[in-house]
């Protein structure tokens, strides 16, 4: 009977493991991270690379991310549209598109170049939701920002960077579905 419970004992350890180190290869380190900003935004700016380093202070490893850019403006109301390239960590992309509205006090507009960091992402039809958020933004000529946007467990972290003359604050949500649509509801 000992040797028996032994056995059970030493393959749960061995599975728990090998599932430990499934995850582990299932997310992206801040190394990996860092280097896929520079690519996409073309320079890591001390700024970048600070929220970067704050997001996995906060968050931990994402597993998935989003390369995208956006086109946002408001006068008290705004909308906001964009669309990307999701990719995973365990292999495979997704073209999504995401629109919105807000309200608050902002004003302006802008276009960036947004990249998503997401976490506990399960199935990529998880994605596809509405996330509520809190936006704070003030553009004169170039900015960077980053927010944190959760609806279930799946939380996302889009860091942007772009053009404009904007500046205020809003609450809203974003949509991401797998088609483009101009309606933000």
């Amino acid at each position: 009977m000992r040797r028996i419970t032994f056995m059970f004992i030493l393959a749960l350890s061995l599975s728990l493991t090998t599932l430990g180190a499934a995850r582990a290869d299932d997310t992206y380190s801040q190394d990996e991270i860092m280097a896929k900003a520079k690519g996409f935004f073309g320079a890591t700016t001390k700024g970048l690379a600070e929220a970067i380093q704050k997001v996995f202070e906060d968050q931990g490893k994402p597993n998935a991310i989003i390369l995208g850019e956006e086109a946002s403006g408001a006068i008290g109301v705004g909308l906001r549209y964009g669309n990307g390239m999701l990719e995973r960590k365990g292999g495979g992309s997704q073209k999504v598109y995401w629109q919105g509205p807000s309200i608050g006090f902002d004003f302006g507009g802008n276009a960036s170049k947004v990249f998503t960091l997401i976490y506990n992402l399960g199935s990529t039809e998880a994605l596809f939701q509405r996330y509520p958020g809190v936006d704070g933004s003030f553009y004169v000529v170039a900015g960077l920002g980053v927010n944190y946007q959760q609806a279930g467990k799946v939380i996302l972290a889009p860091i942007r960077t772009g053009v404009g003359l904007r500046a205020g604050a809003s609450v809203g949500y974003l949509h991401y579905s797998k088609e483009h649509s101009w309606i933000p509801f």
